[in-house]
């Protein structure tokens, strides 16, 4: 995906749309990281919609999001899946750089993932993943919440073969890398169950890879496919 302009700026609205056909696989990034510039009067905004058909594939793994001093910015991801579909989004959050050398001068960060998984009943909720920062409220540098660190990373898989052995071996993979990192498992819902990793550090590339590496572990266990190179550098 290429960004038509430079940066998001006050009142933008993107609209992101994606239909992974039965059997298609799809991997999805963006030329380069999403810049979120000072928005006055009204918060930037990203709606993605996504829905993926019987045994389809996706791969979600955008450059990193930052956030410059003044910038207001909302992002509202719903995906729906079929139980035999398979996805896996990488996302990383970096302040952007500030005259006065501030690490949190972005006015407000809010994402929020919602993954459906289409039954015989209709869709059923699967994953409600609301993420919400607001420095000028003091709610990133105190304990229990970013801990000190500056940049977050989330990794997010819905699969069918998402078990706990997975979630053993993210949790290992996790400990060759300068970040403070937990993993946690989903319900399942239609055969279904979800993995979400998140990840707290101060350097983009050791999320970069970090992320990198988990998602190179699903494309050669699941996949028989070599690591991502996406050759941007």
């Amino acid at each position: 995906m290429v960004n038509p302009g430079g940066a998001y700026l006050g009142a933008d609205l993107f609209l992101v749309d994606v239909d992974v056909d039965e059997e298609a696989d799809l991997l999805l990034t963006t030329q380069s990281a999403t810049k979120v510039y000072r928005t006055p009067g009204s918060f930037a905004e990203q709606r993605m919609r996504v829905r993926l058909g019987e045994g389809a594939r996706l791969e979600v793994v955008p450059e990193q999001l930052i956030a410059y001093q003044g910038a207001s910015y909302r992002q509202v991801s719903r995906i729906s899946l079929h139980p035999t579909s398979s996805f896996a989004m990488a996302e990383v959050i970096t302040p952007g750089w500030a005259p006065d050398g501030g690490e949190f001068t972005y006015e407000e960060l809010r994402l929020r993932n919602e993954i459906l998984v289409q039954t015989a009943k209709g869709e059923q909720l699967l994953v409600l993943d609301n993420l919400l920062i607001r420095p000028p409220l003091g709610e990133v540098t105190g304990l229990g919440f970013m801990e000190g660190f500056s940049h977050l990373g989330s990794f997010v898989v819905v699969d069918r073969r998402v078990d706990h052995e997975l979630a053993d071996d993210f949790h290992e993979l996790t400990r060759r890398h300068d970040a403070y990192t937990g993993v946690s498992l989903t319900n399942t819902v239609g055969g279904t169950t979800g993995l979400v990793l998140r990840s707290l550090s101060n350097s983009t590339g050791e999320l970069n890879k970090l992320l990198g590496t988990c998602i190179d572990v699903l494309r050669e266990r699941w996949h028989g496919q070599e690591s991502l190179n996406l050759r941007k550098y």
